[in-house]
């Protein structure tokens, strides 16, 4: 991959559904979670720098943190907005002009260096591509009662994840244009008109929301370090 490639990681959240708890540093084997997330592009060699957008109250901790982990590819931590595409336009900013732009949950620590370059590598021949798996239940669309309305093809359904890896212009493009609320980046591409490549993530790719997700976290990451 050829040019500057810089990583949007989105860790501005509030951790409304952890029971109390800071799930950016809540401890995974001994680290607090956003260190595994971080530490994963730090050691992927197509990446060269990384912006880390945080909530206002997790700035200084995540400058301590950095510090203490050694990360030398961060090279801006930024306070995040309201929504979640608020913090990523502010990471944008703070990444200035690049070529690729990877953005990547924070919230999301078991990322592979191969589900990054991957997606660096659909990007490079879509110009914008998006890590995703298919569904694996029926779902089912439901009117204001709960009743149902109608239930969708799950053959054409994929969840999709994060790393989201853009051309920079593109993802420029998108998050400069008034096209309101967007749950995810790719959303903002797709109403420009921009196709969008699904690339094959992975079902271990969780985003850590709960307290249920952190222990299935762990026990991921557990069976990832046992030998065979």
């Amino acid at each position: 991959m050829r040019g500057r490639v810089v990583t949007i990681i989105a860790a501005a959240g509030t951790s409304s559904r952890m029971g109390g708890l800071n799930k950016l540093f809540v401890e995974l084997d001994g680290q607090p979670l956003l260190a595994h997330t971080v530490g994963v592009f730090e050691a992927c060699p197509a990446i060269q720098e990384i912006v880390l957008v945080v909530s206002e109250a997790n700035l200084q901790d995540a400058w301590d943190l950095s510090t203490r982990q050694g990360w030398h590819k961060v090279t801006s931590i930024c306070r995040g907005g309201q929504r979640r595409q608020d913090s990523v336009k502010q990471g944008l900013l703070q990444a200035g002009s690049c070529d690729w732009v990877v953005i990547h949950d924070g919230a999301r620590p078991l990322v592979t260096r191969e589900l990054i370059e991957k997606g660096l590598a659909e990007a490079k021949e879509h110009g914008a591509a998006v890590a995703a798996v298919p569904v694996k239940d029926t779902i089912k669309v439901a009117q204001a009662d709960l009743t149902v309305r109608s239930t969708l093809d799950r053959s054409l359904l994929w969840a999709v994840q994060t790393p989201q890896v853009f051309r920079y212009d593109l993802i420029y493009q998108g998050y400069t244009s008034p096209l309101g609320e967007a749950t995810d980046d790719a959303m903002l591409l797709e109403r420009l008109g921009i196709k969008v490549k699904l690339y094959m993530g992975s079902y271990e790719n969780i985003k850590v929301t709960t307290p249920e997700d952190f222990a299935l976290a762990e026990l991921i990451y557990h069976r990832r370090k046992r030998p065979g």
